[in-house]
């Protein structure tokens, strides 16, 4: 029997931080990893307005480019074994949509489906401040088995850039399915010196 094929399902919505989408399936192109992706109608317009880049883009990146309303496609079985899903960004809609079974697109779908099927779903939620509704909806979520893993800068890396930011979050997600990009700082693990914190001096 043949090893199942490594397929990661990429969701992009329309929060901010396209970005994100891109940067992670940047990473992946070329790799062993297949990528699914779905894109929101409000992602599309996110990825233009924030990352000047078009649907024409992800479709370059993407190992497989599906349409946003077709809930026939492969993705909304699951029979269609895949490693999990991350949906970067992810919009309080789109959360919500999954955390009540409401599956009106095929990325609410295929979210829907990985959580049923037992695999890793990771949503990369761009909203603040959150509200108790939100907070309660993102608690119901990780209950069902989702992970939360909102973009946050980690200082400790001391990044020079935007992109060091993006890139660090994408490698922190992507070691939640044991993929290494190398993208991610470790802590104790960097080249740059640490000061040690001084001993207090004895009385």
């Amino acid at each position: 029997m043949s090893a199942a094929p490594k397929r990661l399902v990429v969701g992009i919505s329309g929060a901010s931080g396209a970005v994100l989408g891109l940067r992670l399936l940047e990473a992946l192109k070329g790799s062993e990893v297949e990528t699914h992706v779905i894109v929101s109608p409000a992602g599309r317009r996110t990825l233009q307005e924030e990352a000047d880049a078009t649907i024409e883009h992800v479709r370059a990146l993407a190992t497989c480019l599906y349409p946003h309303g077709d809930i026939g496609a492969a993705l909304a079985s699951g029979s269609f074994r895949t490693i999990g899903m991350v949906i970067a960004p992810c919009s309080i809609r789109t959360a919500a949509e999954i955390s009540t079974g409401i599956t009106a697109s095929l990325l609410s779908r295929a979210a829907d489906v990985t959580l049923k099927e037992r695999r890793r779903l990771v949503l990369m939620v761009r909203e603040t401040p959150l509200h108790t509704g939100h907070l309660r909806m993102l608690t119901a979520l990780s209950e069902a088995g989702a992970i939360i893993a909102p973009p946050v800068p980690a200082f400790y890396a001391r990044p020079g850039t935007v992109d060091d930011i993006v890139r660090h979050n994408v490698g922190r997600v992507l070691d939640l399915f044991d993929i290494d990009v190398g993208w991610a700082s470790r802590w104790r693990e960097t080249t740059r010196p640490i000061a040690q914190a001084e001993e207090p001096e004895s009385e």
